[in-house]
Order: structure tokens, then C-alpha cells, then sequence
């Protein structure tokens, strides 16, 4: 079975490969993801409406997409989206949970896009803290006009991509992978740059949002209106990013950079129990444009039927109890 790059240039910034933690660290953020994802099922049964569901599969087919298109920052490094805040922000903190495990999950079982062990770990990292963060910083302005809301996501989206490498660094540490005052500067460092882009991409989507549906971030209107106009066009929109993934920048990411700069990127394993669609790619199509595009739709579309069917179960289950 030919080995699954660990790192892609299409790759999520801060996906961590198997190697980097220890085993004791990646089983304990395997327990504390589990018991959050749980909650956040139980919650979002309690919270979320059958109008809802669509949306959350929408927004996992943008994440998803929006994640292969790598932009460079300094110093040869590119980063990109990591959606948490945006997800956190349009859904609200129980269902993009959901969502992001989807996304990150999806990422890692089709594409062998960060490590097995240790995906409890990213999931934590890009699709809890990330989310809390976001949402958190983001109500502050609720209720306040559109600029004001605004300029808070932008700073939101920042912080929470600060927060996921300041989660990455300590774990790195905890596995004794890097020393902490090297690890955590580095990582904050070049993340700092990234959450440049993950804010102007937030507040880009969320003002087009406001912009064409501004119900869509209120859930009690959710829940009321309908149509399946704006369904179908969110998910072309969704699909269309995957057609730009061919021009995302090949430079390594944030942590494939702090890796290679620190010294420990040889302690990733990047021997994959199997490969599927290694790298963003079919592999009878080889690493080529065309292969890119259809993996990334397979994925796109992949991710999105399966948080459908996840938020049609759980609403439904709601919608018994209730």
C-alpha cells in the first residue's frame, strides 16, 4: 500500500500527523473530543430545527472547500481557512461542532489528511476551540449594528486561530515533541499571519450573508422560513471553490513550517494503513489539476450529505422528544 503524505499543500494549516504527541496525549484529547461531541449532539437536539439542517450541510461543503485553497503569507508559508469561527458564528456553538468533526473527520479517513491517532486531538483544536472562541468573542456584539458585528468576527476568527495553535503547541510540548518557549513563539508567530486571512475571509462571508439572507443568522428565523433556491445555490457556491483549488499555493503550512524550522518534523509518521485519496488526488489521475477538482468535489459533496444526514437524525430526534 503506497504511504499518504502526512502534509499537503492542500492541506488544513495545523493538522497534526501521527508522531508529533505522544500516545498518552492523543488518547487523552480522544476522551475530552468525545465527551464534547457527545454534548454537542445532545444540545443541538435540543436547540436545532429541521430548517437548520440544510444550512449545516452547506456550510460543511464551504469549510471543506475553502480549506483547499492555501494562500501564501510570509516567509514562505501558506495557511488558509479554518472555518470554526464561521461555523460557530452562523450555526452557533452545537452544531458547527458537529460540522467540523464531519469536515475534520472526513479529511483524515478519505484523504489521509492528518493522523488517525491523533485526530481526536485535531478535532479538538480546529473544530472545538476554534468554535467556542469564535462564537464566544462574537456575541459580545450581538445586537450591535453591521459594522460593529462585523469587526468582532474579524477579530473572533483571529483569536481563534490563535487559540488552535496555542492548543497545538501545547500538546507538542505535553508529548515532549518541542520545547515550550521554542514551540509556542513559533506557532503563534506564523499563526498570527494566517488568522490575518481567516478573519477577512470571515467577515467576507458573513457579510455576504448579511447581505442576501441576514435571517440566516438569526436560528428562529432559520427555523421558519424556507426554500430550496438558497440551498441549491450554496452548495454550487461551495462546489465552485473547489475549481480555484489547483491555484492554491504549494508552500508548507504552519505547522509543516514550524516542524521543519524547530527540528521535529521527522518524528511524523507517514506510513498511512491506507490510502484512498491521498493528497487531494485520484490516484489513476495523478497528481494533476483535473485530479484535484473531482477529489475535491467528491469530498465536498461527501462531507455534505453526511452532516446532512447527521442533522436530519438529530432533528428528528428533537423534534420526538418534543
Amino acid at each position: 500500500m503506497p504511504a499518504a503524505h502526512v502534509f499537503s499543500p492542500l492541506g488544513p494549516a495545523m493538522h497534526i500527523p501521527d508522531g508529533f504527541l505522544g500516545l498518552a496525549v492523543a488518547l487523552v484529547f480522544w476522551v475530552i473530543t468525545i465527551a464534547f461531541v457527545a454534548l454537542a449532539a445532545r444540545k443541538a437536539q435540543q436547540d436545532m430545527g429541521e430548517r437548520q439542517v440544510p444550512l449545516m450541510g452547506i456550510m460543511a461543503a464551504f469549510i471543506f472547500a475553502a480549506q483547499m485553497l492555501n494562500f501564501p503569507v510570509a516567509g514562505g508559508t501558506s495557511g488558509h481557512l479554518l472555518g470554526g469561527a464561521l461555523a460557530g458564528i452562523v450555526l452557533g456553538p452545537w452544531a458547527a461542532i458537529l460540522v467540523m468533526t464531519a469536515v475534520i473527520g472526513t479529511q483524515a479517513l478519505l484523504f489521509q489528511d492528518g493522523g488517525l491517532v491523533v485526530l481526536g486531538a485535531n478535532i479538538f483544536n480546529m473544530g472545538i476551540v476554534t468554535v467556542f472562541v469564535g462564537y464566544g468573542i462574537y456575541r459580545l456584539a450581538a445586537g450591535r449594528g453591521r459594522g460593529v458585528r462585523l469587526a468582532t468576527a474579524g477579530v473572533a476568527a483571529w483569536l481563534s486561530v490563535m487559540a488552535a495553535a496555542f492548543a497545538t503547541a501545547l500538546e507538542l510540548w505535553l508529548s515532549g515533541t518541542s520545547s515550550l518557549a521554542i514551540v509556542l513563539p513559533a506557532m503563534l508567530l506564523v499563526h498570527a499571519l494566517i488568522g490575518i486571512g481567516e478573519a477577512l475571509i470571515t467577515v467576507a462571508a458573513l457579510g455576504f450573508i448579511m447581505q442576501v439572507r441576514p435571517d440566516l443568522l438569526e436560528g428562529e428565523a432559520v427555523k421558519a422560513k424556507g426554500g430550496v433556491g438558497w440551498v441549491i445555490g450554496g452548495l454550487a457556491l461551495a462546489l465552485s471553490l473547489v475549481l480555484l483549488a489547483p491555484l492554491a499555493s504549494a508552500s508548507p503550512d504552519g505547522l509543516e513550517r514550524v516542524a521543519t524550522d524547530m527540528g521535529f518534523m521527522g518524528a511524523a509518521n507517514t506510513q498511512a494503513p491506507y490510502a484512498l485519496l491521498p493528497n487531494y488526488t485520484l490516484p489513476w489521475l495523478g497528481s494533476t489539476p483535473v485530479s484535484t477538482i473531482v477529489a475535491g468535489l467528491i469530498g465536498a459533496a461527501a462531507v455534505a450529505g453526511l452532516v446532512y444526514l447527521i442533522g436530519r437524525r438529530i432533528a428528528g430526534r428533537g423534534a420526538a422528544s418534543a
